[in-house]
């Protein structure tokens, strides 16, 4: 009787959850920020105090503003997480030239800490030892847990932070665009906005690898008592 091929096994892990987070980051800020100002300025519109397109222009005027510092913000950070791999590199590479045995025991004790006894151990270090870059890699990784920043990261990560803060930042505002009833335009600004932090959810779930519905649901509590705090906080100070 034939045996039938076994099917291979793949695996399938998620490796852009930078990007994801620049995303959510992005997304989130923008669905919440200018959904709050929007809001707040609707009872300024109510009042009479200001007319229907302050709103717009205030919304546009934030969005731009929100997503250069939002974009700023991010590069900084990924700046900043580069110049530190960078620094903890230049001293494990010291440390592996000038005091090999106390690294050695190192590697030695990260072993341990995976139940691997030191003469078994022993094998690794000893090939390690004739490897220094290698070595410096391993301990970066698994001494200090840090992965080589991509080059680009900071840059990347700046653009990604800014155009999702504008795609979330016009979800909110579109309804005082089209719709000429300020209540109107807000009752619908807060149906798009939920919508939006709820397909934003389902979306990052599904790519993340967790429960879509529970991602979704999450997304919209967290995000809409958020812009429902920012509102209120509007309202209060207009």
């Amino acid at each position: 009787m034939a045996c039938m091929p076994a099917t291979p096994h793949v695996e399938k892990h998620f490796t852009s959850s930078a990007v994801i987070r620049d995303i959510v980051i992005g997304m989130a800020d923008g669905l919440t920020v200018p959904f709050a100002l929007a809001a707040g300025l609707s009872g300024a519109v109510q009042a009479g105090l200001v007319p229907m397109k302050a709103i717009v222009i205030a919304g546009t005027a934030e969005i731009a503003a929100g997503s250069i510092a939002m974009g700023l913000g991010g590069y900084l950070a990924a700046r900043g997480d580069a110049e530190h791999y960078h620094s903890e590199r230049d001293r494990e590479t010291r440390e592996v030239k000038e005091v090999p045995d106390t690294e050695a025991d190192e590697i030695t004790d990260i072993f341990q800490e995976y139940g691997v006894e030191p003469h078994v151990s022993e094998s690794v270090v000893n090939a390690l030892r004739q490897r220094p870059r290698q070595w410096v890699d391993f301990m970066m990784r698994f001494e200090l847990g840090l992965e080589k920043p991509d080059p680009r990261r900071a840059l990347r990560s700046a653009l990604t932070i800014a155009s999702s803060y504008i795609a979330g930042g016009f979800i909110p505002l579109a309804p005082y665009i089209f719709v000429p009833s300020v209540t109107g335009a807000l009752l619908l600004s807060v149906v798009l906005t939920l919508m939006a932090l709820g397909i934003f959810g389902y979306i990052k779930g599904r790519f993340t690898g967790l429960n879509a519905i529970r991602s979704a649901s999450q997304t919209i509590v967290i995000g809409g008592t958020a812009a429902t705090a920012a509102f209120l906080l509007a309202r209060w100070l207009s």
